[in-house]
């Protein structure tokens, strides 16, 4: 499984706050912008918390692992490959959803003397910080489940021969 980039989730971020951007002044002069929902930076937040909670218990059993304690639970490495799994898929949509919040905030800026837009605003900007706590938490988790490198091997999976 491949590291997640940092350049395309943050090129994912940018392209998603443009369109939506630009979807937002189109919407808004045809008609009524939809609103930002209150429970988006709640739902993102959860998210980063289950991401973090995860990462700090694996790292917790790979420590005692380590460390060869009697009473250390070991990590199923399924378990883990989801955990990473997850992180991923989350890390991308939370660019995602992120950006087009951010590009509705960006839009809102415009009209902050409105107390629903500012509202709105508001709750946009909360999005993006929660989608970039989603972002740093399943990357710590992909740290925290990296595989140590072998010796063994160039990095190209095969052994040298001698």
């Amino acid at each position: 499984m491949r590291e997640l980039r940092i350049r395309v989730l943050a090129g994912v971020f940018v392209v998603s706050a443009v369109l939506s951007w630009a979807g937002a002044r189109l919407w808004n002069s045809v008609g009524t912008l939809p609103s930002v929902p209150l429970a988006a930076p709640i739902v993102l937040a959860v998210i980063a918390v289950v991401l973090l909670a995860t990462a700090l218990s694996i790292r917790a059993r790979l420590k005692a692992q380590r460390e060869r304690r009697p009473e250390a639970k070991g990590v199923d490495p399924l378990m883990a490959a989801r955990a990473v799994v997850f992180g991923h898929a989350s890390a991308l949509v939370a660019a995602l959803v992120a950006g087009m919040y951010g590009g509705t905030g960006v839009f809102l800026l415009e009209s902050l003397d409105i107390p629903a837009r500012r509202d709105q605003a508001i709750y946009a900007g909360l999005s993006v910080l929660s989608g970039i706590g989603v972002i740093a938490a399943a990357i710590f988790l992909e740290r925290v489940c990296k595989l140590p490198e072998d010796d063994e091997t160039d990095g190209t999976g095969v052994a040298p021969t001698v």
